[in-house]
């Protein structure tokens, strides 16, 4: 008896990103059938498999590769792949990354722009990023690591009712960086 392929593909793979075994690229002996209502048609060849879903006018997916035999479901498989990628979609949508903004300052930082660099933080760290904080050296002002060390710990100390220190300051090269998270609310 002559078989023909699944009316959507023509013996092509679905499409080249995807790792889904449909139709014809299901080449296992024995698989486990479940059809189209999610009723389990039992154990039977690939090509037998093949056959009912060509009945259906549906296509044959493999749902669990791995498993003892493998599990081949009767489908809409457009259908079905438009759906998992429009969930991964909402899935993204919904996921908030974390970014690390970068605040630098000085040994010899003025007051006010001290108050500057602390709103710019306070208003990364509300946005929920982390900031990474530091203090550059210049020249003769690594001999004097210990003014820049307490403009970090004031800075820090005037953050910390909305930060928590991640990382303490280190020396990294010419730089005194710490790194603070947002405060858990």
């Amino acid at each position: 008896m002559f078989i023909l392929p699944a009316k959507k593909f023509y013996g092509q793979k679905p499409n080249n990103q995807s790792k889904d075994l449909v139709n014809e690229w299901i080449r296992f002996p024995e698989v486990l059938l479940i059809g189209p209502q999610g009723e389990q048609l039992g154990v039977m060849s690939s090509r037998e498999a093949q056959l009912k879903a060509n009945e259906y006018e549906l296509d044959l997916l493999c749902v669990a590769p791995q498993a003892q035999p493998p599990v081949c479901k009767i489908i809409n498989y457009s259908k079905w792949r438009f759906e998992q990628q429009k969930k991964a979609r909402e899935a993204r949508k919904n996921q908030h990354v974390v970014d690390t903004k970068e605040v630098q300052l000085s040994p010899q930082i003025g007051v006010h722009d001290m108050e500057t660099k602390i709103r710019g933080a306070i208003k990364f760290l509300n946005e929920g990023n982390k900031v990474k904080v530091g203090v550059h050296f210049r020249g003769r002002q690594m001999a004097h690591i210990e003014v820049g060390q307490a403009v970090l710990d004031k800075f820090i100390e005037l953050v910390s009712e909305y930060a928590v220190i991640e990382k303490p300051a280190a020396m990294e090269g010419r730089w005194l960086i710490a790194i603070l998270a947002a405060k858990k609310k």
